[in-house]
């Protein structure tokens, strides 16, 4: 007897390409950091998909091919009622940047001892200061200025994503390190902090900040984009230090979700395996909200590596 046809469709959201992540246009805009590309976000969604969340709004074309929520407007035209200056993470945002998390509200900077208005103070993120004439320019914080407030308000790993991107961006690391070194007062430390560990090379915000949790846990030399040419092997990984052998992948699933990609990496992480190098693979997940458990895994492969006793690792939620 002929056999049923067989049901190959997967389950998945009406946004969702088959086979890839189980996301809407908007979850996966941020998961890539807020900006993409069209390329970028079609690696997790159809091309169908992001043209219906194109004419919804919920997707929006920008400057240079750059796509990006609607909230990236709207925290201007709120920055302009209230006569505020579009600053920190909102303004990363226009300049077209990646961040580790968008804001919820927009990010805006007011002149020290302003009275605020109630409305303002509901529907937006206020920091003070008397902004230059150079600190701001068509009602945003310049290019500079933004790094330097990220990276005096925000946690480390947020701040180093966003001056990553920055200097993907073309942002001048001499014109970071020169305003770095004039910052004054709280938060200067971590100013300098951030621009110090700033690095071109850092592909997305999923590697800046899974480099900034390494760095705090005492790694030190790891190179973005290490390019390892031993015996036998060539390849290109996200986190590398060629001193401790040891390799940081941020792994995707869109890169590895693939049959292809499966044997590619099979065969990729024992050849790692037969020369002597360690692999530490990390998910999105656990790098951007378990964030205590990688800063454990870290730490323990440190300690081992130092011939030290191994940590117990963190409780975490069910």
């Amino acid at each position: 007897p002929r056999k049923p046809p067989v049901d190959n469709r997967q389950s998945s959201s009406r946004w969702s390409k088959v086979g890839r992540m189980d996301t809407s246009p908007p979850q996966t805009l941020a998961r890539l950091g807020g900006v993409a590309t069209w390329a970028e976000l079609r690696e997790h969604q159809s091309a169908r998909a992001l043209r219906r969340a194109l004419r919804e709004g919920v997707l929006v074309k920008g400057a240079r091919g750059r796509y990006h929520g609607p909230e990236v407007a709207e925290h201007r035209v709120v920055a302009h009622a209230f006569t505020a200056t579009v600053s920190h993470l909102s303004a990363a945002q226009h300049h077209g940047w990646k961040v580790k998390a968008a804001p919820d509200l927009p990010q805006v900077t007011v002149p020290r001892h302003r009275k605020m208005s109630k409305e303002l103070r509901a529907r937006a993120d206020i920091h003070f200061a008397d902004l230059g004439p150079s600190d701001h320019k068509s009602g945003v914080t310049t290019k500079v200025r933004t790094v330097v407030d990220c990276a005096r308000s925000l946690s480390f790993d947020a701040a180093l994503a966003v001056a990553d991107s920055a200097l993907r961006g073309g942002v001048s690391l001499a014109a970071l390190t020169k305003a770095a070194a004039e910052v004054r007062g709280p938060g200067a430390v971590r100013v300098r902090r951030v621009i110090g560990a700033a690095d071109a090379r850092a592909a997305n915000p999923f590697e800046s900040v899974l480099r900034a949790l390494a760095i705090e846990v005492g790694f030190e030399g790891l190179v973005p984009q290490l390019q390892i040419a031993d015996t036998g092997i060539f390849a290109v990984v996200d986190l590398g230090d060629p001193v401790r052998r040891v390799v940081l992948e941020a792994d995707s699933f869109a890169h590895h979700g693939q049959r292809q990609g499966l044997r590619r990496d099979c065969r990729r992480y024992t050849e790692f395996a037969i020369l002597k190098w360690s692999v530490l693979r990390f998910s999105h997940e656990d790098v951007m909200f378990e964030q205590d458990w990688t800063r454990w895994a870290l730490g323990a492969w440190l300690a081992q590596d130092g011939g030290l006793a191994v940590p117990d690792p963190p409780r975490l939620a069910a």
